[in-house]
């Protein structure tokens, strides 16, 4: 994902330049200044966002509303229509988030509540106004519900035993949740997040015949980190 950013970044620079080269050089009059110049400032970063993060919801409102300001500044709508639309436009774009969230992430909850019925010892981790540190080195896991309310959880699983699928719902409200996990497993995550979102900061291949851990984070001006 970095590495993709830096391309599309790399990618704007180099046309920048090359624009104010051949303007320079009198081959080209193309106006960087144009009126509303400044939006490029929010949708560029926007749309560089699209490709290279992982949660993608805040950078499609993030587009909308840069675009929309574009086009008012060039006369072709106004202004007094952003609160009529924009509103109306991010309701809409968090509604078909949680939509397809709910549907993607059907995985972790299933395993959840399957083991739940077994009897499995479940772990949970919550932390409102504190942190909590979960270390879970040489006891079997089977899962796990992880919520942060202004707070921060750490959940350690690197020398957990861990011998089947499991899943973890993590929740995250202007908080933090940070999970560390084993190189021998797969990971696959469901992201639900308004204003925050899911990093994983080191990207493993797929190791054939793991087991793999599900990950379901549901994030709201809070984040939930992969290590």
């Amino acid at each position: 994902m970095k590495k993709i950013s830096k391309i599309l970044w790399g990618i704007a620079l180099i046309l920048v330049g090359v624009i104010f080269a051949l303007n320079a050089f009198g081959i080209t009059h193309i106006e960087l200044f144009f009126d509303g110049w400044w939006t490029l400032f929010i949708i560029v970063p926007c749309f560089i966002g699209l490709f290279s993060e992982r949660e993608k919801t805040g950078n499609i409102i993030g587009l909308f509303v840069g675009v929309f300001l574009l086009l008012c500044c060039q006369n072709v709508l106004k202004f007094d229509m952003l609160w009529r639309l924009a509103i109306p436009g991010i309701i809409v774009i968090i509604g078909i988030k949680l939509i397809f969230g709910a549907v993607f992430g059907d995985k972790a909850i299933k395993l959840l509540e399957s083991s739940k019925h077994s009897g499995e010892n479940i772990k949970t981790g919550c932390a409102t106004f504190s942190g909590q540190d979960l270390n879970f080195s040489g006891e079997e896991f089977n899962g796990a519900e992880l919520t942060a309310v202004f707070g921060g959880v750490k959940c350690d699983l690197r020398n957990a035993v861990i011998e089947k699928d499991c899943a973890i719902t993590a929740s995250s409200i202007f908080g933090g949740i940070t999970v560390f996990v084993p190189d021998n497993v797969n990971v696959k995550i469901n992201s639900n997040s308004i204003f925050g979102g899911v990093s994983e900061k080191n990207h493993r291949p797929t190791v054939q015949g793991a087991v793999t851990i599900y990950i379901n984070a549901t994030c709201m001006f809070g984040g939930v980190e992969i290590k």
